[in-house]
């Protein structure tokens, strides 16, 4: 099996030794353990491991925490960290020890003592945040990104054009290959070794999903009810998220759908853009868009497995805008900045709308996508909306399927998709 490096090598690279504990997170199967095993053989001090999908040891962990922790040498890899929040405390004993000893004793260094990995972020979250404060770096890890699996690489996305002009673009693809690209998703298992069929795939991936963390987070006493949410998440990606028409239609209460949204958040399933508003913006809606981090599982759950029916159909503009949107947060989440300081959208209650707004120093980018060659003028009309707020307003992009980069007026430009 060949290994594909990530972007998250150098981003760990840079705060590894930094923070005593490391903790990636992400959804399951898309590759913390293989990236932690690849920093496992190719660092030159030892990396001990374990994984907590071993029952024995994960009662051992649960039962006798302490114990647990003096029988593995550091550094030491966690793998499944979620499994045994009850290490928490005993880690923060040894962090706070090696720290101590640092300071007042022999001057050894502390180091990175743990590396964590857990898919189920909504339950260990909490406890990190209140137990370890100070002491551990959390880091998102989604499938790959387009810029990884081209060898390329992939930086923050900004929508500055003079930095997009200085960029290496991903080859150019035909409009049914991006589509293809589109149905088959990111996951490693997809891409390479054996290159599992794309329906087989995520069928067993819903399946393992449900048993392996839903199933640990809530008690969902209908199955097949929560498949049908999901189904409906994903027909619904690229488009604000209202708790009550979803849960009409999967017959569900408001308060469920939130609950079940939060799940599919937090296990790194979908992603909630949240809507920019500020004192000046006082029209702006509150509601969150939601985007599915996976274009491949949201067309296994909405029925779509050919390319050219997809190109054609009436989802084609809400997948073409996820795939781009989830290929940005990305590059924010592979380079470990958190993109929810940074991706916003815009929209007022009269109905003016921009798919995107990226903030860097205090600059606000605006960013529509179209899933067209020459989207016309139009693309832009919503832009000036950034007059009125406060901060400073870059040059405007439309992500598109034009060949290259050129002008549309002195301060909006087409941008083609491979440059993200």
């Amino acid at each position: 099996m060949e290994y594909i490096n990530r972007t998250m090598e150098k981003t760990l690279d840079e705060y590894i030794g930094k923070y005593p504990i490391i903790m990636i997170t992400g959804p399951r199967q898309v590759g913390k353990t293989t990236l932690l095993n690849y920093l496992k053989n190719t660092k030159k001090n030892k990396l001990n491991y374990v994984t907590l999908d071993d029952v024995f040891l994960r009662t051992q962990a649960k039962e006798d925490p302490e114990l647990f922790l003096r029988t593995y040498e550091t550094p030491l890899i966690i793998d499944e960290f979620q499994y045994a929040p009850e290490l928490l405390s005993y880690m923060k004993i040894v962090v706070d020890k090696a720290r101590q000893n640092e300071m007042f004793g022999s001057k050894k260094k502390t180091g990175t003592l743990y590396y964590l990995t857990g898919s189920q972020v909504f339950q260990t979250m909490k406890n990190i945040s209140e137990s370890l404060s100070g002491r551990v770096g959390i880091f998102d890890l989604f499938a790959f990104s387009d810029r990884e699996l081209n060898k390329l690489e992939e930086k923050v996305f900004l929508p500055k054009i003079d930095l997009l002009k200085a960029k290496e673009p991903k080859k150019r693809l035909s409009t049914l290959k991006i589509y293809e690209r589109i149905i088959k998703g990111s996951y490693p298992d997809v891409h390479y070794g054996n290159k599992i069929p794309v329906e087989s795939y995520y069928s067993n991936y819903i399946r393992t999903y449900i048993e392996r963390d839903v199933r640990e987070l809530v008690n969902i006493k209908n199955e097949n009810k929560f498949i049908k949410f999901i189904s409906s998440m994903a027909a619904r990606t690229g488009g604000e998220f209202n708790a009550s028409s979803v849960g009409a239609e999967v017959g569900i209460d408001s308060k469920t759908a939130n609950d079940w949204v939060s799940i599919l958040k937090n296990t790194g399933i979908v992603y909630l853009l949240q809507p920019y508003s500020n004192n000046n913006v006082s029209r702006a809606v509150k509601k969150q868009k939601l985007y599915f981090m996976d274009t491949g599982l949201a067309c296994y759950l909405t029925g779509y497995t050919d390319a050219s029916i997809l190109e054609k159909s009436a989802y084609s503009g809400a997948i073409f805008e996820t795939y781009v949107i989830s290929e940005i947060i990305k590059s924010y989440t592979n380079n470990g900045i958190d993109p929810r300081k940074h991706l916003y959208f815009y929209r007022d209650s009269n109905q003016k709308e921009i798919d995107l707004l990226v903030i860097n120093n205090n600059i606000i980018y605006p960013v529509e996508i179209k899933k067209s060659s020459n989207p016309g003028y139009t693309a832009i009309k919503n832009f000036n909306v950034l007059d009125k707020f406060t901060m400073e307003k870059g040059n405007g992009i439309v992500l598109c399927l034009c060949s290259e980069i050129f002008a549309i007026d002195e301060n909006n430009y087409y941008v083609p998709i491979e440059y993200i």
